[in-house]
């Protein structure tokens, strides 16, 4: 299998002092059990709901001070592990949408990491953690039809050849690159800064693979650690 290969730009650096992530790069098999993402999903939220894991407002806090670092404003666009773990005490729950994405955001609300799900196949060239000039495309829906916009200057996206891949660092994902269980390739990436333990960010990768060998038996994956330091994996 090929290795995604993702990059971050030095500047990134400057913004979250310590941020590393888990690059994990999968060849898809036949899925055997539908439902093991459904059921990850379940345990996650009665975690959150039990009030685990301990450090999770530190880190949740972190990356609401590195968002607004670059001028996003995380009341109204919060980094994506606190926007599901916010749906999740309001509703005490959360509605199953696809197994693979029920898995990822399982590993998200249950370690309090972001986790950004990508059909690889869809790339141009590989992910690269960059400072938006504001000139990037980015597409999305708009009133229920598709659209496009662009990042603000100065925004940290994460971006391919084309355009941008996910808006405000992990905030919004884009259409091009949405993820399902019926695609081949496919990328994950857990971000973390150093407020979540790297041990446990070792667990949420590992609860990641382990779904995915039991939902996916025959699944191949690779697992990189990527950091500010050392700018690629």
């Amino acid at each position: 299998m090929s290795d995604v290969l993702p990059s971050i730009s030095p500047e990134i650096d400057l913004i979250a002092p310590g941020f590393r992530a888990l690059s994990i790069s999968v060849e898809a098999a036949p899925v055997a059990d539908e439902r093991v993402g459904e059921i990850a999903l379940r345990d996650a939220c009665e975690a959150v709901l039990a009030g685990q894991p301990a450090w999770a407002e530190a880190h949740l806090n972190a990356w609401s001070d590195v968002f607004r670092s670059f001028g996003a404003k995380p009341k109204r666009t919060p980094c994506s592990a606190e926007a599901l773990r916010k749906r999740v005490i309001k509703d005490g729950s959360m509605v199953p949408l696809d197994p693979v994405v029920d898995l990822y955001n399982a590993v998200s609300i249950r370690y309090a990491v972001p986790v950004g799900g990508e059909n690889f196949a869809a790339y141009a060239g590989m992910p690269r953690l960059v400072v938006a000039d504001g000139t990037e495309i980015f597409d999305t829906m708009k009133d229920g039809q598709p659209g496009s916009e662009s990042p603000d200057e100065g925004e940290v996206v994460w971006r391919d050849d084309i355009g941008v891949t996910c808006r405000r660092w992990n905030w919004r994902q884009g259409i091009r690159t949405r993820l399902s269980v019926a695609d081949n390739r496919m990328w994950f990436i857990l971000e973390s800064l150093p407020q979540m333990p790297l041990g446990e960010l070792n667990a949420a990768g590992k609860m990641l693979t382990d779904g995915l060998e039991k939902m996916m038996p025959g699944v191949r994956y690779q697992t990189v650690l990527i950091s500010t330091e050392s700018h690629s994996a």
